[in-house]
């Protein structure tokens, strides 16, 4: 199962720093989401980074940044997926430089798993919300069943967003997500590098391989 870190949509102190440790402490999926920071900021936020660990991340906001760093993918927002002619041009620019560059988005209802037509072709997408934040139970509009059946018959290999936290890595898993997208869980915490550590011991209590 994919272990994926969301980072924090607002600047935090010492972020570079504690970014670099989350990758240090084994983390290979991170998804740098920050739409109101500048292209500048952002660079700067990259090149803080040490270009070893820029194959991990996913960049939600300047794509055209993937054609600097070596980064492991972009995130289309429905933003992005309005503005068709420009983003299909800005993948094909990236994909000159990095032809396996990652490429996701994000779900909020189950009717999209099945749609026919999809403009890219998508290494994983996002689900959400899918728990509610304060007891893990399903948010209103999914069910149990409705997940198993619809992972289980989608092509796409599906994320669970939305309220995840440490108490539902065991039922993500059984429900068959491909991945789990922590957040909140993480940011909120006092030190992020010690609730990352948390979340990957449970993985290990419960035996579900981390990719």
């Amino acid at each position: 199962m994919k272990f994926l870190v969301i980072s924090s949509s607002s600047e935090i102190e010492n972020e570079a720093q504690i970014i670099t440790s989350l990758f240090e402490a084994g983390l290979d999926h991170f998804h740098l989401r920050k739409h109101k920071l500048s292209t500048k900021k952002t660079k700067d936020l990259l090149k803080a980074i040490p270009a070893h660990f820029h194959d991990r991340i996913v960049l939600h906001s300047h794509h055209n940044l993937a054609r600097k760093f070596n980064l492991k993918g972009i995130h289309l927002t429905k933003s992005h997926l309005k503005k068709r002619f420009k983003t299909w041009l800005t993948i094909k620019l990236i994909q000159l430089k990095n032809p396996e560059i990652v490429i996701t988005t994000s779900f909020s209802n189950i009717g999209q798993l099945f749609e026919k037509e999809h403009r890219y072709q998508y290494n994983y997408v996002f689900l959400s919300p899918i728990f509610d934040s304060l007891n893990s139970k399903f948010q209103g509009g999914f069910t149990e069943h409705s997940l198993k059946s619809a992972i289980l018959k989608t092509s796409f290999n599906v994320v669970a967003r939305g309220g995840v936290d440490i108490n539902a890595i065991e039922k993500s898993n059984e429900i068959g997500f491909a991945g789990i997208a922590f957040y909140s869980c993480i940011w909120k915490k006092k030190d992020p590098v010690v609730a990352f550590n948390n979340l990957v011991e449970r993985f290990q209590e419960l035996k579900i391989p981390i990719e």
